[in-house]
């Protein structure tokens, strides 16, 4: 597990000029915003906050889905106070396992604050991967209780390589584009988390 994040360490270090690139359609005002924070980490974020969210596809689904390559996804999105900047930073951890292979892979980035679509009617966050890593979406539910992710592309590494060069991409096909996954305790997302401290405050949480 740690290998894994380091690679995604090393991958960021070597990007370290890349900007985060997102597609933001439209700015939410702070209340807005401040209004989709409460409702993705059920409260107000305070200092560190998190939002966890798991699925583990079943063979219902799958069988009404055959082109799936995901069997199980897990989701953890954070937000940290950085008060140098006067801001709050926002970063995810997606991992997954495929239906047709072995392995655990995983990635991570940095997303932007809450947007709207250019309809207005859906607000969420864009999250990156460095060095044109690809990324996720990520919304809510109306009752809250899950995420909606939506990605194009976004690069995954395996878990088990340590490999700086042992990264693909998962491509949305016709039925990986969009994916809810359920709120779930953030210990569940434990496994997506290597620094001690955070893993600690995850637990706590």
């Amino acid at each position: 597990m740690k290998q894994t994040f380091l690679v995604v360490a090393l991958a960021a270090a070597a990007c370290a000029d890349a900007s985060l690139t997102v597609q933001a359609q439209e700015d939410v005002d702070k209340a807005k915003a401040a209004a989709f924070d409460n409702r993705m980490f059920a409260g107000p974020p305070g200092a560190k906050a998190y939002a966890c969210f798991v699925r583990r596809y079943d063979a219902n689904h799958l069988a009404q889905h055959p082109k799936q390559k995901v069997g199980a996804m897990k989701l953890l999105v954070a937000a940290e106070d950085a008060p140098e900047d006067k801001t709050t930073n926002y970063s995810f951890r997606l991992g997954v396992t495929y239906r047709h292979r072995p392995g655990n892979f995983d990635s991570s980035g940095y997303c932007n604050h809450a947007i709207a679509t250019q309809s207005g009617n859906e607000i969420r966050f864009e999250c990156g991967v460095d060095c044109e890593g690809g990324g996720i979406s990520v919304a809510l539910s109306k009752d809250d209780k899950s995420a909606i992710a939506r990605l194009a592309s976004i690069r995954m590494w395996n878990r088990n390589k340590p490999d700086v060069e042992a990264s693909e991409e998962l491509l949305a096909g016709a039925d990986d584009k969009i994916f809810r996954v359920d709120r779930a305790e953030p210990s569940e997302c434990a496994e997506l988390v290597t620094d001690r401290k955070e893993l600690a405050a995850l637990r706590h949480k």
